[in-house]
């Protein structure tokens, strides 16, 4: 006796002209209807779960949150080696470890304490704009940090190796201060647009040099703006040194003449902190590269390139012309980096140092941004926290501030080791996920064929 047959209204996934996504949701909504839960709701639910939650674990994200722990570890490490009083009680440490110990979490906790007093807020001061402070010094060191940041991190998203942002800074910052002390008359908006405008198209020009070259040519563009940082520094320097050019009349110092205010970047919360409308204009910056990457044609044209010049070229895309406009947005980025640094940052004359390393410290900036606009925000202002507060740390604490760059630079090394931090941290290798599928299917063929 045969069993008997479901009717199509019992069972939904023999109804006919219905895929088993449809059959799937008229039986859930049946369920509800019935006031029982569908059989596979808790397991979807665990299961989408476990997918975010290992989409998470697995995340680049994930490796540059690890990265910088791990740095903050080993300069743990160094703060408590370098202590005077963790040396002391070190030598009887075996009679009584408990000392030691306590020296160990004083050292380390006072130096973190000082360096989150002196970049975020300072709980002791007496006054709300006095603790706030530590927070605007932050945010004034990040501001070129970010700039410079994302002409790097542009330059990373179309396969391109930016290494030239002291060049390409330093002739931004000789363009802006030569408009701005060398150009009189002029009101103030009008007069500080026409000295970031320049600032700007000095950094694009520079780095489009070393864009066209790669372009027509294929000559290596880390070799050529490497170079470029030399030509521009000693351009730059013999500029300073030269009267008439940059170097400010009557002194024989290499040293510009002051900014005019009609050509400074205002306070953005008053006079009484350093943080100009700089840190504006990067934020906007931000959000402009971020709509250029995903938002337009111009910039998908980069990530194509990035991800496979060949693929791109195949698709129709010119190659040599996304060379050439990636390096000249990235080096204006750049070159707004160093405009903020004459207008808003160093107002009383600047020398070939104006630099300050940012055009360097970018790079990783934008690794540990991940080369993404909002991640290289988030990555400039821990710099700029890592910058404000290193002096009171050292001040406070007599902590070295050498300790901050080794942080910084081992940050650097745990980017580039991504392997490294996910096995430190136990973390799932995204690339791996596809590996046991592989390996099943050539177990399945091999039993067919036995």
């Amino acid at each position: 006796m045969s069993a008997p047959e479901s009717s199509p209204g019992n069972n939904p996934e023999q109804e006919p002209g219905l895929d088993p996504g449809t059959a799937e949701e008229l039986e859930q909504e049946r369920a509800r209807e019935l006031g029982t839960p569908a059989d596979d709701a808790m397991p979807d639910t665990e299961s989408r779960l476990a997918k975010a939650l290992q989409q998470t674990m697995s995340s680049p994200w994930t490796v540059s949150v690890g990265a910088v722990l791990l740095a903050v570890l080993a300069g743990s490490i160094m703060i408590a080696f370098t202590d005077e009083e963790v040396k002391a009680t070190s030598a009887y440490f075996f009679a009584r470890p408990a000392d030691t110990l306590v020296a160990i979490g004083q050292a380390v906790g006072g130096a973190y304490s000082a360096l989150f007093r002196g970049s975020v807020v300072n709980l002791q001061a007496p006054d709300f704009v006095t603790a706030i402070r530590p927070l605007t010094e932050t945010l004034s060191y990040a501001t070129p940090l970010i700039a410079a940041g994302l002409g790097v991190a542009l330059a990373f998203r179309a396969g391109l190796f930016n290494i030239g942002g002291q060049g390409q800074m330093l002739v931004a910052a000789a363009a802006a201060g030569w408009v701005g002390f060398g150009v009189s008359g002029v009101p103030f908006p009008l007069h500080l647009l026409l000295a970031i405008v320049a600032g700007i198209a000095a950094g694009a020009v520079w780095a489009g040099i070393a864009g066209v070259l790669k372009a027509r040519t294929g000559a290596h563009e880390v070799i050529v703006t490497i170079m470029l940082n030399y030509v521009a520094f000693y351009l730059i320097s013999y500029f300073l040194a030269t009267p008439g050019l940059l170097q400010a009349p009557g002194s024989s110092n290499p040293k510009t003449p002051p900014t005019p205010e009609s050509a400074q970047l205002p306070a953005l919360l008053g006079d009484r902190f350093n943080l100009t409308w700089g840190f504006v204009l990067a934020v906007l910056a931000v959000v402009g590269v971020w709509w250029l990457l995903n938002r337009s044609s111009t910039g998908f044209a980069f990530r194509a390139v990035g991800e496979n010049p060949r693929a791109a070229r195949v698709a129709g895309i010119d190659t040599g012309r996304a060379t050439i406009n990636v390096m000249l947005v990235a080096g204006g980025l750049v070159g707004l980096a160093g405009a903020s640094q004459v207008l808003g940052g160093v107002t009383t004359g600047f020398s070939s140092d104006i630099d300050a390393g940012i055009g360097f410290d970018a790079i990783t900036v934008a690794l540990l941004g991940g080369s993404n606009p909002w991640g290289v925000l988030a990555a400039g202002i821990l710099f700029g926290a890592f910058k404000a507060g290193g002096t009171t740390m050292q001040a406070a604490e007599g902590v070295p501030s050498d300790i901050v760059l080794v942080v910084q630079s081992l940050i650097v090394l745990f980017i580039a080791a991504p392997p490294l931090v996910r096995a430190i941290f136990r973390l799932p290798d995204p690339n791996r996920r596809r590996a046991p599928k592989k390996a099943k299917a050539a177990r399945n063929r091999k039993e067919a064929a036995a």
